[in-house]
């Protein structure tokens, strides 16, 4: 042990909490590693204190006289919560991402005058190029990664932009000390992020068991059976909470159905405006609400002390992710509770992230070989997609890793080959993809195991422990909680999501193409209203197995509940007639929209024709679907009598642009309102982890 820096470190330790103060085990090692400029990789639980390593780090290296911290850290949330902490060490700290772009300046300028003592940044704005030029203008006294895990591939969390920082390790003098903290990572990411720190890493690795948390598994496969035990059994919860779900869509239907129900719930995630989800996490932090229903946006760094539950409305991917998400519970109170729902749709959603997580072979080459073909000139991302049908999220995936791996180079807006010749890593894909397998069926048997909850979770994290906490379910031999809700809170579940609809809303400009000549504004039909989301229990299964039965016809529920929903619609907006999206293949949709008309008392009016074989579902982007849709429809040369006012109905609609060209026809032919109406709504733009 070095006296001197143990002597000044639990000074610091004292300063801030008082003078009975002391370290927790491990706290000062890695105090100590770090300081003697040897590369620290730190893995502790959640609220072990990771961050203190690195606020003390700070706090000494500048009473020495030495350069400032950089914190590179993944989470806007993360970050609020770390400057207060460093602030009360009489840090001074300063934010760089992108809610604090007006301060850039400001921030840059004070990094140079040597005026702040810390600096938190995203990757992001860490590689922007006025950062990267003032980097080469200050002295670097520590530099840290947090939540190290998402360098590696094979961690839970792993992010594209993160693996740029392989450069900056590389580049870095063995002078500047360099440290990397976790609570998630298992031996193999831990042997990767070895490699990657370099020779001579000191790991700080202590045990994983959170004493403080009592885990249930409930298995209630419908979304009805999980509203209705999360609506009886909050209120009987002490103090507030957080319930994971898995996509946007789920967090905004379940926070809705809540506050319908009086309990005091907000929506967090990455698809809100930034003001929403900072005046939710003020609610949150000040105990405000009761929960906060957020996707994995709040999962890593969020750090209140007396977060009370933590539910999981769906599995997460693996037992590392579920780990770190029930760890924001329990950090300062003697017992928190965790509760882990399972559900029919869980495995879809999880197999959609693991499928999607890689670009495929055909549409890395393709985007390379388009680069390749303007090496001299570059090429904007938004010429790649015209010319390529391919979705905007999946070619934006293969651009990241294509210039991640170093095949191609972006300058400014453009994109451009390097020189190395492209290679598709397959072998290193599939590994990781069978990696996700493996973590997929662990949280299966998470789900069934009769052993101590904690351990088994633990135990899979390479924490080899042989104690039982003692107060998980299976350690208790009986449930605190009901296993299953009360028929009364199914039954008003039952009720909320049969009135559950997903808003249409219209396109109003057309996609970046020449085929509408002259024309960019679009005359945008009303905002429509879709009954269920695809596939999804209750009316989007009806849809399902209506499209692709034998024969395909779509039932009498479906009818009379549509039907309910147009009627006052209807009514409001005087509507005269009802026609539909025609199509070669089926007459589905035509005799559903008849049996529509029929049921809500006004004629059906057939008004559009269908030409052209090529399936709208086909077209990947924006581009392709409007223009495969403007060649597939026309009006039809018949037409005696134009109603004013229309529903236009259809069976499954995605990227809207069916709807779009239909309803501009409509208008040319002389309809003032287009209202759209879809049984079931098929996009993922919803389906976002985050």
């Amino acid at each position: 042990m070095n006296e001197s820096i143990h002597a000044e470190a639990l000074q610091v330790i004292k300063q801030l909490y008082g003078e009975n103060a002391f370290f927790r085990e491990g706290q000062y090692e890695a105090i100590e590693a770090t300081l003697t400029h040897r590369r620290t990789l730190v893995i502790q639980k959640t609220g072990w204190g990771k961050s203190l390593i690195y606020f003390v780090c700070t706090k000494l290296q500048r009473n020495a006289g030495k350069g400032m911290t950089i914190v590179v850290s993944p989470l806007l949330v993360l970050m609020e919560n770390q400057i207060q902490s460093a602030q009360q060490l009489g840090l001074q700290c300063a934010v760089l991402n992108s809610s604090t772009k007006c301060q850039r300046e400001e921030h840059l300028a004070a990094m140079r005058n040597g005026d702040l003592d810390l600096i938190l940044i995203t990757p992001e704005t860490l590689f922007t190029d006025e950062v990267q030029n003032a980097l080469q203008q200050i002295q670097i006294g520590l530099f840290v990664i947090d939540e190290a895990h998402c360098i590696s591939d094979w961690g839970h969390d792993f992010r594209l932009e993160y693996t740029r920082l392989n450069k900056i390790i590389r580049r870095m003098p063995h002078t500047v000390p360099i440290l990397g903290t976790t609570a998630t990572a298992n031996n193999r990411v831990i042997a990767d992020l070895k490699e990657q720190f370099g020779d001579d890493v000191f790991v700080s690795r202590g045990e994983l068991m959170r004493r403080s948390l009592s885990i249930q598994i409930l298995r209630l496969a419908t979304p009805a059976e999980r509203y209705a035990w999360i609506l009886e059994n909050v209120p009987k919860l002490a103090g507030s909470g957080i319930i994971y779900c898995l996509t946007q869509r789920d967090c905004e239907h379940l926070a809705g159905f809540l506050q319908e129900n009086r309990i005091s719930a907000f929506a967090y995630h990455s698809g809100m405006e930034q003001n929403d989800t900072e005046h939710a996490e003020s609610l949150l932090r000040n105990d405000q609400i009761k929960v906060l229903v957020a996707t994995v946006k709040l999962g890593m760094g969020y750090d209140k002390g007396n977060i009370a539950f933590v539910i999981h409305y769906q599995q997460p991917f693996n037992i590392v992710a579920y780990y770190q998400q029930i760890g924001r519970a329990g950090r300062n109170i003697d017992r928190a509770y965790t509760f882990l729902m399972c559900g029919e749709e869980d495995r879809n959603i999880q197999n959609y992230f693991i499928e999607t997580a890689f670009p495929s072979e055909k549409e890395a080459r393709n985007i390379y070989d388009i680069i390749f073909s303007r090496a001299e000139s570059g090429i904007s991302k938004g010429d790649i997609q015209n010319q390529i049908n391919i979705r905007k999220n999946r070619a934006e995936k293969a651009l990241m890793f294509l210039q991640n791996e170093n095949f191609i180079l972006k300058k400014g807006t453009k994109y451009y080959p390097t020189l190395h010749n492209f290679q598709y890593n397959r072998e290193h894909y599939d590994a990781v993809t069978q990696i996700r397998r493996h973590e997929q069926q662990q949280m299966a048997e998470l789900m069934g195991t009769t052993q101590c909850l904690s351990r088994f979770i633990v135990n899979q994290l390479d924490d080899p422990t042989t104690e039982n906490c003692g107060i998980c379910r299976n350690c208790l031999g009986y449930p605190e909680f009901p296993e299953s809700p009360s028929q009364p809170y199914i039954e008003c579940a039952l009720d909320y999501i049969e009135r559950l609809q997903i808003p249409i809303i219209p396109r109003k400009q057309w996609a970046n193409t020449s085929f509408t000549g002259s024309i960019k504004i679009i005359t945008p039909n009303a905002e429509g209203i879709c009954l269920s989301k695809y596939g999804d229990p209750g009316y989007g299964t009806l849809v399902k197995k209506g499209k692709y039965g034998n024969p395909a016809e779509f039932c009498e529920e479906l009818i009379g509940k549509s039907a309910s929903v147009l009627r006052t619609i209807i009514a409001e907006k005087d509507i005269t007639a009802i026609t539909c999206v025609p199509s070669l293949r089926s007459r589905i949709v035509e005799n559903f929209a008849v049996s529509l008309a029929e049921h809500c008392g006004i004629p059906f009016i057939p008004m559009l024709k269908k030409h052209g074989s090529i399936q709208q579902k086909d077209m990947e982007n924006s581009v392709y679907q409007c223009q495969n849709a403007w060649n597939s429809f026309s009006l039809r040369d018949d037409i005696d009598d134009v109603p004013t006012r229309i529903v236009l109905v259809d069976d499954i609609i995605d990227s809207k642009w069916t709807m779009t060209v239909c309803g501009y026809l409509l208008t040319t032919a002389g309809c003032e309102m287009v209202f759209p109406f879809a049984l079931a709504d098929s996009s993922e733009s919803r389906r976002n982890q985050e």
